[in-house]
């Protein structure tokens, strides 16, 4: 084990994960999470090479989340001098920030100035930061955003044929998210391919219960599917994706219902769960589909469809395809999925090699393309590494 490690949080409004991780080589200490904060069933879970421990912490907050964080480590002999950093993830940057970030007093007043774009998901971050920073005063800590890897997409790219006022004085655009995966992704297919990351022009699928899209060419982002925030583009686990803009409108005026009665609907109600009415888990929804379920057949079916298309939108600003790449749970399990689409895009000249894309489930990456046209890779990600290396940057 290094004697340098890095502490990563996630902290989300009510939960809390975290990683011991050697920055090195990747490799876990501990990891785990912190469950249903500031009610009575608040929990905490601790994974390691021991095994797993849950510890019930009532009513806990962040900060008390955090010191008994603090205390798990200390019981391992010698392991919190060897946490060198903290490595924070931080759902949205905004334009302020385009790279991870030393956090100081005027960071935190940045993130700040963050906060109206990603209402639920940034006070949390802030609140993770902060907790964190009285824990650990003396040791660097760094914000690593979900958005900095698009702020390299252009113009057109980016700003939504709207008044153009609305994006110069209130910031509506396209960000993206995602952006710590594609930019591991990206250097991974690189190395899988055995050439360097600035020749090649990929497109990654980040599938999970949030899925996402991106053009990367040169390891640089030129588009994305997510927009302003992580409700655009495919179909999501619980979230819609892109709709015609005045299907809500519609809802209100014809089905008297209230903006938030449309919002839960649009991020809780719909995606795989909304139109198979089962589950927004896609291993529950290929079950039941396998089981003639004709909602979750058709569920996989829009899903496929959807993904295909905007995959196919986004060799566009490439020129070119290279590689096509699938990562987050759905993307690195799902051999249906998988297969489905590749099927579609065989005009782009993709052949599915169906022994191999049998073969990369549960953390297996590889090439699940026969050699004749363009790559097709399976990639487990490591957004937990990619913070760790940059928090790691700033231990000097």
């Amino acid at each position: 084990m290094s004697e340098s490690l890095v502490l990563v949080l996630n902290c989300g409004s009510s939960s809390l994960k975290f990683a011991i991780i050697d920055h090195t080589c990747g490799a876990e200490v501990l990891h785990g999470q912190a469950e249903r904060l500031e009610s009575a069933e608040a929990s905490l879970t601790v994974k390691s090479a021991d095994g797993k421990t849950n510890i019930p912490i009532e009513n806990a907050n962040h900060s008390r989340a955090i010191s008994e964080i603090v205390k798990v480590v200390q019981r391992v002999d010698g392991l919190v001098e060897k946490i060198k950093a903290v490595g924070h993830r931080v759902v949205h940057g905004g334009e302020l920030f385009h790279k991870s970030m030393l956090i100081n007093d005027a960071t935190i007043t940045q993130l700040r100035e963050c906060e109206h774009l990603a209402p639920l998901h940034n006070p949390a971050n802030i609140l993770g930061i902060e907790a964190a920073r009285e824990v650990f005063p003396d040791l660097p800590h760094t914000a690593v955003f979900d958005t900095a890897f698009h702020q390299t997409m252009p113009s057109k790219a980016c700003i939504y044929p709207l008044p153009y006022d609305l994006y110069k004085d209130h910031g509506i655009r396209r960000y993206g998210f995602h952006g710590t995966s594609y930019r591991y992704v990206s250097q991974q297919a690189a190395v899988e391919l055995g050439r360097d990351e600035s020749e090649l022009a990929t497109v990654i699928a980040h599938l999970g219960n949030g899925a996402s899209v991106a053009a990367v060419d040169g390891g640089k982002s030129q588009d994305t599917s997510m927009g302003m925030t992580p409700n655009e583009g495919v179909v999501h686990g619980t979230r819609c994706g892109s709709i015609d803009p005045s299907i809500p409108e519609y809802l209100v005026q014809n089905l008297n219902m209230s903006m938030d009665e449309v919002s839960d609907i649009l991020w809780k109600k719909s995606g795989l769960l909304g139109i198979s009415g089962l589950s927004n888990d896609c291993r529950s929804i290929e079950e039941a589909a396998a089981g003639d379920h004709e909602l979750s057949q058709l569920a996989l079916e829009i899903y496929s469809y959807r993904l295909a298309k905007e995959i196919a939108s986004l060799v566009v600003p490439l020129g070119r395809l290279d590689a096509l790449v699938f990562t987050g749970g759905i993307g690195e399990n799902s051999t249906l999925i998988r297969g489905e689409v590749i099927r579609q895009l065989g005009f782009l000249g993709l052949e599915l090699d169906a022994a191999a894309n049998e073969r990369c489930i549960r953390g297996q990456q590889g090439r699940i393309s026969t050699e004749s046209g363009p790559a097709v890779l399976v990639i487990p990600t490591n957004e937990e590494l990619m913070i760790a290396q940059d928090a790691a940057a700033f231990i000097a």
